[in-house]
């Protein structure tokens, strides 16, 4: 028997130890705060200085203490890290919640970011905000612990003159790449520079260039020096960051006076933190803290919420060297002596000035922090007294259940004693829970016939009558299944597909060898040509419905699984399209006149094939085919040599129409007529197919001119457009042919074209007028609608090349991405203003009443009328992307990165000799329509690195702490 019981959450509470500290939360990717936040808050001169600075809690607070209706929320960073701070020294709890503070500087909690730049940004923000502080402990604290200063000094070799630029700095930061040791990379950050050609160095005492040295000098250090190891930098292989998993060694005491410019000083240092980043990417891993305890001088890790004390007062950073990705190339961690030590993940070591003296008394909270700190310590305890309340009643309710599990575990089985089925899945609740036990639910396992399904009896469970009864009146439910609740219906149609399962085979070979045999006399039947050919098929797929398998649809054929809709869907389309001998019924239910898709087979087969299908359609050969079917033959006969006869006559009286030869053309109007009429195009394209293949098409009885009208009644056309891009939508007809037309079809709008001679002058001005006259409104409000659709797509195709010296080429490094497998059909008709039709191109007034109609319904009547093709000609080399008009060009130069393999930033876009540059642009509002075509050229490598990260600034910035509080000062 197995009892499983059910462990709440447990409090957990501070350790009790001396000298132990409180962890912190991580809120999903802030461990490089928690990691920072825990090394300021051992660097006790900054924690006491804070605790010095003023704060609004003041007004929080009542006479008689804090008020209980409402939390405290600072106001301020410095109110936030004072908070902070206090809850670190003294609370209750084994680690706090620093949402606030991370609210507080607008960081995004799921996003890791740059620790070093992060430490950077905020010791600068709080220094700022200190300044404002009237107190002078307060107001130059950063500056006293963390600033130190130094020189860039500038020797020209010509006259000797020496240069100096003074700067502070907060940390130094030290190259790793080709060294082993921490001394040698503080020697290179200090080592002397030469300026030389190029790169010379222009004296002001000389008054031209000449070479010269240049280097730093450390003329100041600070109390606590931060030392900055880069171990993340810009690979331009890749185009992003990487991480430098290389050793660097380093000692605990640090002697820095060889390096300073004025000797005589105290610059020794000893290690008071080592901050680790876990991971072998530069984008993603964990970071926590070696802090040293000023007071104890014991080493502790933090670990977010987890705090470790390292053995012994030692520094131990194996571990942390052993969780970094193992690699072939990897080389082996070198020999540390006592007193150093090595690490391939340390990116920032912090160093103590040895000459202070360490703190002999606690610093001590303030007053109204501390009662801050006291009510969040009551609140815990509350928390931790419920918790072991619910601990107590989860323990009690376990031990009564099981008492009762004890109780009726003994009685469950169900011997010579009667018994009943209740449900397995129940029952296993029942023994492995502790929650409240459901009532028990006996319904899955009924058939239709409401009582026990044999194919059920596998998941129930056989028990004594005593346990269901006592089961029954604690839990309820039902129904009760007792030993005569099995269905014998069920049994025995369950035997009987089981027979007919096991038969199958045996009969398909029966079937076919009748099939052999040829039928004589009357004693056939008619049989599907198709049925016969799948009919074992159809015979499993039914025995497997039956045998109650829902999620099979054909699964024992192919293998497929669907869910229950699907397959529920799928069985009733093959019910509909397979059923057995359905295949020969015609519309009318009765036999079909084909003989060609049914044949005869013998009484014996069809009595075989009866037992799988007992109810298909039954049809003797005697039996008559059906006689509407028949009667639809003849009519569908009599049909087709009509349309023949039609087909030929307008064959015969529109040739040059139907062949297309000796058409009129507008740009070069024929001398024989001033006349010429229009119809739609696709009007003479169906009457072509028609007269093509007639016994397959209907006839055209109509020509519908009203496609190219508007609703006023106006023509859509200009003569200048019906000249160009608009001839694929017209047809241009011979005045002997519009006669003939007129005859053979109803026309319901007459559209001509007339030429006349206009003026004195010779040669006279030939002008051309339309019949109906040019709708101008509708027309513009069209070409508008047009140019908006271009702008308002979705999924659509463009283009792009890639050029080199102007030129394209073709790149077959990188395979296509997104290749649409159709192409774009999309209207585009280059806008005009209202006067853009042809200055010889009169039109008559048609006369007609214009109707009240709504733009928008216009529009949408038009856009199914008048499509033209804007399909672009892919040529070879050329990439297709799908687009859309609300993508930005960001986007987009991505899709190109992964179809060419050239960087966003290494990317020149134009289109149409407009330069594409405003990456956060989209497409629309730069022009960019279907089938477009985008030419790209993409810049050559740099070599230069230093050349490269600016490059990186300006082409392709990083978000980094950008819209963060960090950033606001």
């Amino acid at each position: 028997m197995k009892i499983v019981s059910i462990t709440l959450m447990i409090p957990t509470v501070r350790g009790e130890k001396k000298n132990s500290f409180v962890g912190l939360t991580n809120l999903g990717a802030t461990c490089y705060v928690n990691t920072f936040l825990q090394v300021w808050f051992l660097n006790l001169e900054l924690r006491q200085a804070l605790y010095l600075c003023p704060s609004t809690c003041k007004d929080y607070m009542m006479e008689d203490g804090i008020q209980e209706e409402k939390d405290y929320e600072p106001q301020t960073i410095c109110e936030h890290l004072q908070y902070l701070f206090a809850l670190l020294q003294n609370s209750n709890r084994r680690y706090i919640d620093p949402s606030g503070f991370v609210k507080a500087l607008g960081l995004d909690t799921g996003q890791q970011q740059d620790a070093q730049e992060f430490s950077k940004l905020f010791m600068s923000l709080l220094e700022d905000t200190l300044s404002k502080q009237k107190n002078p402990d307060v107001r130059n604290i950063v500056q006293q612990q963390f600033c130190g200063e130094y020189a860039y000094v500038t020797v020209c070799n010509q006259c000797g003159r020496e240069s100096k630029l003074l700067s502070k700095f907060y940390e130094l930061e030290l190259n790793i790449q080709g060294h082993k040791q921490l001394t040698d990379c503080i020697s290179e950050f200090l080592k002397e520079e030469k300026l030389e050609g190029d790169n010379r160095y222009f004296c002001e005492n000389c008054q031209s260039k000449q070479n010269a040295t240049r280097k730093i000098r450390l003329l100041s250090l600070p109390c606590t020096l931060n030392l900055q190891l880069m171990r993340f930098v810009f690979d331009r292989q890749t185009g992003h960051k990487k991480k430098l998993n290389t050793y660097i060694g380093f000692s605990e005491i640090l002697d820095m006076e060889p390096y300073v410019e004025h000797k005589g000083g105290s610059y020794v240092y000893e290690l008071s933190a080592v901050l680790i980043h876990r991971g072998v990417s530069a984008y993603s891993g964990h970071y926590i803290a070696h802090v040293k305890d000023p007071q104890s001088g014991e080493w502790y890790k933090f670990n977010d919420e987890d705090i470790e004390k390292m053995e012994g007062k030692k520094l131990q950073l194996g571990i942390e060297e052993d969780l970094a990705e193992p690699s072939k190339s990897q080389t082996r961690k070198p020999k540390c002596g006592k007193g150093t030590h090595c690490s391939r993940n340390a990116y920032m070591l912090v160093y103590r000035l040895q000459t202070q003296e360490k703190p002999t008394t606690a610093i001590q909270v303030p007053a109204f922090l501390q009662e801050l700190v006291d009510r969040d310590n009551s609140k815990f305890e509350e928390w931790c007294i419920e918790m072991a309340e619910m601990r107590k009643q989860s323990v009690d309710k376990g031990k009564a259940k099981h008492e009762e599990v004890k109780e009726l575990y003994q009685r469950l089985p169900a011997g010579a004693e009667p018994y009943e089925f209740v449900s397995l899945e129940w029952l296993q609740k029942w023994l492995d829970e502790s929650t409240p036990t459901k009532p028990i639910d006996n319904h899955a396992c009924l058939c239709s016939h409401d009582k026990l399904h044999p194919d059920k009896i596998s998941i129930m469970k056989r028990i004594s009558e005593y346990a269901a009864d006592i089961f029954y009146s604690r839990y309820g439910g039902g129904p009760r299944l007792t030993v005569k609740a099995l269905c014998k219906e069920c049994v025995v149609e369950r035997c009987r597909v089981l027979r007919l399962k096991s038969q199958l085979n045996e009969d398909y070979k029966t079937v076919n060898n009748l099939l052999k045999a040829t039928v004589k006399g009357s004693d056939g039947f008619w049989v599907g040509k198709s049925s016969l050919r799948s009919w074992r098929q159809l015979a499993l797929e039914q025995l497997d419905e039956q045998d109650g398998d829902v999620d099979q649809s054909n699964g024992k054929m192919n293998g497929n699984t669907l869910n229950k809709d699907e397959s529920k869907e799928e069985r009733k389309e093959e019910e509909e399209e397979l059923n057995f001998n359905e295949d020969i019924l015609c519309p009318h239910g009765e036999l079909c006149i084909s003989e060609n898709e049914r044949r005869l087979v013998s009484k014996e087969a069809w009595s075989k094939l009866q037992q799988y299908f007992p109810k298909a359609p039954e049809f003797p050969s005697y039996r008559e085919c059906c006689s509407q079917c028949k009667i639809l033959e003849r009519e569908g006969e009599e049909n087709e040599a009509l349309h023949k006869m039609i087909a030929n006559e307008q064959k015969t009286s529109l040739p040059n129409l139907f062949q297309d030869k000796n058409r009129p053309c507008l740009s070069n109007w024929p001398e024989e007529t001033d006349v010429l009429y229009i119809v739609s195009q696709f009007f003479v394209e169906e009457w072509r197919k028609f007269v093509r293949k007639p016994t397959r098409c209907s006839p055209v009885s109509s020509v519908g001119n009203s496609a190219l009208l508007c609703p006023h009644g106006g023509l859509m056309f200009t003569f200048a457009s019906m000249t160009k891009e608009d001839s694929k939508l017209i047809a241009l007809i011979w005045p002997s042919e519009w006669q003939m037309i007129q005859k053979l079809f109803v026309v319901d709008h007459v559209i001509k074209i007339t030429r006349t001679e206009v003026g004195d002058a010779n040669p006279s001005e030939t002008q051309y007028i339309s019949e109906p006259k040019l709708c101008p409104e509708c027309r513009e409000g069209l070409l508008c609608q047009q140019q908006r659709d271009l702008r308002e797509y979705t999924q659509a195709t463009i283009y792009v090349h890639k050029v080199v010296d102007n030129k394209k080429v073709m790149k077959d490094s990188a395979p296509e991405l997104n290749v649409s497998s159709s192409e774009t059909e999309e209207d585009k008709e280059e806008a005009k203003p209202d006067g853009e039709k042809d200055p010889d191109f009169n039109q008559s007034n048609g006369g007609t009443k214009r109707q009240k109609i709504s733009h928008q319904n216009y529009i949408a009547y038009q856009k199914q009328v008048i499509r033209r093709s804007m399909r672009h000609r892919k040529v070879r080399g050329e990439k297709a992307l799908l687009v859309s008009a609300n993508q930005t060009l960001k986007e987009l130069k991505i899709q190109i990165m992964h179809a060419f393999s050239v960087a966003p930033f290494d990317q020149n876009l134009s289109i149409d000799g407009k330069i594409l540059s405003d990456d956060c642009a989209t497409l629309g509002t730069l022009g960019v329509i279907p089938e477009s075509v985008i030419l790209l050229k993409a810049d050559e490598p740099i070599a230069d690195y230093a050349a490269m990260d600016d490059v990186m600034q300006v082409c392709m910035p990083e978000e980094g702490f950008k819209g963060t509080g960090l950033l606001g000062h």
